[in-house]
């Protein structure tokens, strides 16, 4: 099992900052020890993790593995066989209707109504939470802004486009203000500009609204984008939980103790395979046109030492790297395709 669990981080995203946790926060989202067996179906076993203000996280595994099971849990629609769940220190058990107020849960299907606009579909789950009066309109408002639904707030919500829909269903999830964000395969079925336009807003609830969002998706490279962390998930187990990165690249070593590079310099590459094959900690060469392919076993202060060791023999190096790995990489390599 590949465990890793630092969750802060500093660096930026497509220019926007990530996620930094404030080391004296709380978690807001925190599953203990969940277990949910149907039967002698075992569909969560001894889950656990936490999100923190801001965060994205995401909640990876191959249908079937439980994810949407935790995730009925933690919106108070499943009740676990043991464990429990907490919204902002709240028990999902013991507390499940303060929970509704402090989390907002947006399933991968929903039920719309006939003869509803947008604005009136919004308006009634704002009644349906109890808000009133001018803070009612406020929230349609809001929502309706926030989720650039405002230019068809008068149009049949039966008639909307997949990703229109997927806009309203953020709406309905948001009309209370949560502070917790449950996104069940939001961008399912959704064209790459929709897609895209989910990804920012959910962003911004995170960047600048401070909101916590736990999301699943099969979409992993978009996952990837957009998360600061991840839990994998499988046949009801947590296989590995940490930062994006941190998945990213511990999955290869702990395969092969190897690390891919591509080293392309200027002029035939067949001088440069005969000298590579030579080197320490040099395992397999291959020319691949114009670049060569190495496998490596030596640590980053040994790969410094190969690239010195290129210019000072005198090739002009024009490419020295490893291979990205993804974040569909770690779930390869951590997976195992188990089906329940």
């Amino acid at each position: 099992m590949t465990t890793v669990t630092a969750i802060e981080r500093s660096s930026e995203l497509n220019g926007q900052p990530r996620f930094v946790r404030d080391p004296s926060s709380s978690p807001v989202l925190e599953v203990d020890h969940l277990h949910r067996y149907f039967g002698r179906l075992k569909a969560v076993q001894d889950v656990s993790f936490a999100a923190y203000p801001g965060q994205v996280m995401g909640f990876i595994g191959p249908n079937g593995a439980g994810k949407t099971t935790a995730m009925r849990i933690l919106a108070t629609l499943d009740t676990p066989t043991a464990g429990d769940a907490f919204i902002c220190g709240y028990s999902v058990v013991d507390d499940p209707d303060k929970v509704r107020r402090l989390l907002g849960f947006m399933p991968d299907s929903f039920g719309k109504y006939g003869n509803m606009t947008v604005v009136e579909y919004l308006d009634f789950y704002a009644r349906a939470y109890g808000l009133t009066g001018e803070t009612r309109r406020d929230a349609v408002e809001r929502v309706l802004v926030f989720t650039e639904l405002r230019k068809i707030a008068e149009k049949n919500i039966t008639t909307l486009s997949k990703g229109m829909s997927q806009r309203l269903g953020l709406g309905r999830t948001l009309i209370h203000d949560p502070q917790v964000l449950i996104l069940d395969e939001p961008a399912a079925g959704l064209d790459p500009r929709a897609r895209v336009e989910l990804r920012e807003l959910i962003r911004l609830l995170s960047t600048q609204l401070r909101k916590t969002v736990l999301i699943s998706s099969h979409i992993l490279t978009e996952l990837g984008e957009i998360c600061d962390s991840a839990a994998i998930i499988e046949a009801g187990e947590i296989l590995a939980a940490g930062t994006v990165e941190e998945l990213q690249n511990a999955p290869r070593r702990e395969r092969s103790g190897r690390v891919a590079l591509t080293i392309r310099t200027l002029g035939e590459a067949a001088p440069l395979e005969r000298w590579l094959i030579q080197q320490p900690y040099v395992v397999a060469v291959e020319a691949n046109g114009s670049a060569v392919a190495v496998e490596f076993e030596g640590d980053e202060k040994a790969r410094c030492a190969l690239l010195s060791s290129l210019v000072g023999e005198g090739f002009s190096v024009l490419e020295f790297g490893g291979k990205v790995e993804s974040l569909e990489d770690a779930f390869m390599a951590i997976t195992k395709g188990i089906v329940q």
